[in-house]
Formats: structure tokens, sequence, C-alpha cells
């Protein structure tokens, strides 16, 4: 079964400026290692149980090349990035993939084979997943992972996995905005197996909300009822992800944090669960929102 949302997938022009970024927003972040044949590498900040990745091409002929592939989760990697990066895909984690991509196919939902892939890491380690990706058919902006390498051992390949200087430990939602929430919120809820939920008021988003929960994550298909983060988003890049947001232990340490950083203090606004959300632009955050929800 999908168990949660497994990371956001930030894709940027140059991996070290963005590190360099995402340290200055409180991200203790690292280089990962590179992609296997297909000629990106990135950098990942472990949370609790989940992470943050940040990919780039490191090769452009090899990622050319891999980008032909039919059904490639990276065919528009260098347009994207291109046109000012950000959230490509919310990679959902399985706890049987073979099992997920035959009750999707039960479904009518177009969907790969489980196939095994692999990333070397910069200490040299193999790490080892199964991925599933969706056909033409169901071009939504998610994929589906099972790791086979457990998460003790992946953690491994940074110095510091977690501890960040934010207070964040966990991804509580990450979102895709869309022209027509209530419409892609059916079809989500045929590729994932689940009931479609109601619509509810996204008061930071300024967006109506179907969110799915996902184990302790949630995902939020949104379209926008009046000028905000998901309006912007939606007329800057087109349908997809745009949002990712973290709970931290502290704001106050987050927004001290990025304010010693010398970058600008954060717009603010009140949840419709009644939290304060601080929220970094996509100016600020290689072409993606990010938020932080918590305790003061």
């Amino acid at each position: 079964m999908i168990t949660r949302i497994d990371h956001v997938m930030i894709c940027v022009p140059d991996l070290q400026r963005g590190i360099e970024q995402y340290s200055r927003l409180g991200f203790n972040i690292y280089p990962g290692g590179t992609h296997i044949g297909n000629g990106a590498h990135n950098a990942i900040a472990f949370l609790q149980d989940d992470y943050l990745e940040l990919l780039a091409i490191r090769d452009p002929a090899e990622q050319r090349a891999a980008a032909a592939a039919p059904g490639s989760p990276y065919a528009d990697l260098a347009p994207f990035i291109a046109g000012g990066g950000g959230i490509r895909y919310v990679i959902l984690q399985s706890d049987d993939l073979a099992a997920d991509v035959a009750a999707m196919r039960s479904r009518g939902v177009d969907v790969s084979d489980a196939i095994e892939a692999g990333r070397r890491t910069a200490p040299g380690q193999d790490l080892r997943w199964k991925a599933a990706v969706l056909g033409p058919r169901n071009p939504l902006p998610i994929f589906f992972v099972q790791h086979l390498t457990p998460m003790a051992e992946r953690r491994k390949q940074v110095p510091v996995a977690g501890q960040h200087p934010n207070g964040v430990y966990t991804l509580e939602r990450a979102y895709i905005v869309t022209p027509d929430a209530e419409a892609a919120a059916a079809v989500y809820a045929k590729v994932l197996g689940v009931p479609q939920p109601p619509l509810q008021k996204g008061m930071v988003i300024m967006s109506h909300m179907a969110v799915f929960q996902l184990g302790p994550t949630g995902l939020g298909v949104v379209t926008p009822y009046a000028p905000g983060p998901g309006a912007d988003a939606l007329e800057r890049r087109g349908p997809g992800p745009f949002q990712a947001l973290y709970r931290t232990t502290s704001m106050g340490a987050a927004a001290r944090w990025i304010r010693e950083q010398g970058l600008p203090p954060m717009a603010r606004g009140v949840r419709n669960t009644g939290e304060q959300a601080m929220l970094v632009p996509p100016g600020e955050a290689c072409g993606a929102y990010v938020g932080f929800v918590g305790p003061e």
C-alpha cells in the first residue's frame, strides 16, 4: 500500500548553489551522489522518516539519452529547470510496489512495472529501490518508490541526518496546483485507490484544496480562489507541484536562522487549522515555495 509521501524532488540548475541556498534556509543538506544512467546528481536533507531532495543535471548528454526512454520521469528535466526549476515530482512510498502496480492496473490506471533502480552515494555506497511511473494516460506529477535499502543505511550517506537549524523534522504536506481541484482530485483518487476528499479552504495558499491523507503526510490538490501562492504558481509555471510544507519544533528558531543568513523576513499567514505558517517564496527556494509550521 501507499504509506506516505517519501520526498519531494526540487530541481535546480546548479547543485552546489542549491545546497548553499537550502543551507541558508536552515537545512543540513549534503551531496547525495549520482543517479546511475540518467545524468543527474542530487543532494539530500534527511528528516525523521522522509527527506528533501535537490536534483540537478550532472551530464547533459547522458541525461538526454535517459530522457528519450519511454516513460522516463526525467523526460522534461532540462526544460523544467530552464523554466525556473522548483518541485518537479512528489514521490510516494509503497511497502509493496508490485502489488500497488497491480491494484492500479485493476482500476484502469496506466502505470509502468516496478523497475529496480539505484544511485551511488558520494562515499561509494550503493542504494537500491524499485520505482514505477504513470503512463501518458495518467500524466500526474507523482511517481512511486519502494526502498530496498533500509532507512538506517540510507541515513549514513550524509554527515548529519536531521538536527536542522530550522527545527524541521518532517514533511507535513505537499501541494499540487491545478485549474480544477475537484476534477483533478477524482483522477488522483482513482490512481491512489482511496476516496476523493471534499474541498476545504486553504488560507495561506489562498486555494480550495482536496487533501489526500497518506499516512502522516498530506497530498493537497488545489485551485486558487484569490491571488496568492497557488495563483502565482499556476500563472508562472502552470499545473504541478509548487509547495512543500514542513513541520518545525520552533517557528522562532527557523525565523531567526533565516534572518541571520541575511535573507529577508518571510511572510506569515494563518492556516485553516489556526496555526501560523511561514512561507519562503520561490526566489529564495530555487523555484519552490517552502513552508514552515509549528509552535513558536
